[in-house]
C-alpha cells in the first residue's frame, strides 16, 4: 500500500475534503496548494499525478492528531525541582 493510498482511504473514512486537509496540514505549518493535494488522489497513470512522499504524510498524520484531539497543552514547571532549589 502506497502513502497515496493510504491519505485516500484516511480521506474517505474521516470525509474530509481538499479543505479540510489543507487546515489539518497547517495545524503543523505545512503548506499545501489544492492542486498539489489533487495530484496525490489521481490514478497513477494520469500525466498530473503525483507520488505522496513520507513527509506530506507524516505531517498529515501529526495534523490529524492535533485536530481529532486538540493541541498538547504545555508542560508546567516540575513543582518537586523547585522545592529541591529551595
Amino acid at each position: 500500500m502506497t502513502n497515496n493510498d493510504v491519505l485516500k482511504k484516511l480521506r474517505v473514512a474521516l470525509k474530509l475534503r481538499d479543505d479540510d486537509i489543507i487546515k489539518i496540514l497547517s495545524l503543523v505549518d505545512f503548506r499545501i496548494s489544492k492542486s498539489e493535494l489533487g495530484a496525490f488522489f489521481r490514478k497513477e497513470d494520469h500525466p498530473k499525478y503525483m507520488e505522496c512522499g513520507d513527509q506530506i504524510l507524516r505531517n498529515f498524520l501529526n495534523g490529524l492528531v492535533i485536530h481529532l484531539r486538540g493541541p498538547m497543552p504545555k508542560k508546567k514547571e516540575n513543582i518537586t525541582q523547585k522545592k529541591s532549589n529551595d
